[in-house]
């Protein structure tokens, strides 16, 4: 079975509801992916570092207790644990209060070597910022050289709307060296002021990418390749307790189909609307399993074919 490798920071998410605490959880976009994963049964690995704290402990135990390899991951004696308030509405969901330090590439630092149609997954702004661009760009290249995938889901939050001028450029590199690139569409309205799907694969991503997924929360999910365009339907998740994780569980469980299902990097650009269905489908699944929780990932025991 091929694996999927991770890369990105982990934090420690507290969680509020009407301003009082509710839960504490392992978090990070591409640290929540790899979590679900992890528990779907899929080899995994994580490439990152924490602090040599509690927190950092918690997290290394964590993915020990959920099958993520920490072969990879560093854990720093001058770093300390980055932790984010995130604060739930309604709808559960949040609006967050970071306090970490920049993102950088530590010394000493390696990745587990890529085969052919493994899968790299990049998120969020760890895979744009100057500090982390080394090691991104080391990544990529050897995932090019494998014939492996990459998965790069933008995550743009508006926190860095600021700086989109600045990061376009890194945006743009990791367009042009993924096989499949997906956002949200609050993604592309900060970024581009639209939340057309076609409009935003044509103007901004065909050129760099030709596989582009468009998510809308509980709205539909498009799905835009240089022949053709789909639109599909997420399903009604019943009892949404926090939707922190979902867009992470979706990138999880899109990675895990794909090897699931036996497709590879080659057969990507040709599959039928009947195969994207089923990928999204799982995916979809995966994001509504992690929305009935606190936690930021699928839970234990889930499978989407049981």
């Amino acid at each position: 079975m091929n694996k999927i490798v991770g890369v990105g920071e982990t934090i420690l998410d507290i969680l509020f509801k009407n301003n009082q605490p509710v839960a504490a959880v392992a978090g990070g976009s591409s640290f929540n992916s790899i979590i679900s994963v992890g528990r779907a049964g899929v080899p995994c690995a994580f490439v990152g570092y924490t602090g040599a704290d509690v927190v950092g402990q918690q997290t290394i135990d964590f993915m020990h207790k959920n099958g993520v390899s920490t072969e990879y991951f560093q854990v720093l004696k001058e770093e300390k644990s980055a932790v984010s308030l995130a604060f739930l509405n309604e709808q559960g969901d949040a609006s967050y209060v970071f306090y970490k330090q920049p993102p950088f590439t530590p010394d000493g630092w390696k990745a587990p070597a890529l085969a052919q149609n493994d899968i790299l997954l990049l998120s969020s702004y760890y895979a744009i910022c100057q500090g982390t661009r080394p090691m991104i760009t080391s990544l990529q290249e050897q995932a090019a050289k494998a014939g492996a995938i990459v998965y790069y889901d933008l995550n743009f939050r508006r926190s860095h709307a600021p700086e989109l001028e600045a990061l376009l450029p890194a945006i743009l590199s990791n367009f042009r060296q993924s096989t499949v690139v997906r956002g949200s569409a609050d993604d592309f309205e900060i970024m581009y002021g639209t939340r057309d799907a076609r409009r935003i694969y044509q103007e901004h991503i065909q050129d760099y990418c030709p596989l582009f997924i468009c998510t809308a929360g509980a709205n539909q999910v498009e799905v835009c390749t240089p022949d053709a365009h789909y639109t599909f339907q997420a399903p009604h998740i019943n009892n949404v307790v926090s939707t922190v994780g979902a867009g992470d569980s979706f990138n999880a469980g899109f990675s895990c189909a794909l090897i699931w299902q036996g497709i590879t990097k080659e057969m990507l650009p040709r599959l039928t609307e009947e195969q994207w269905q089923k990928l999204i489908g799982t995916a979809c699944l995966f994001a509504g399993n992690a929305c009935q929780s606190t936690e930021n990932y699928i839970t234990q025991g889930f499978h989407p074919f049981v």
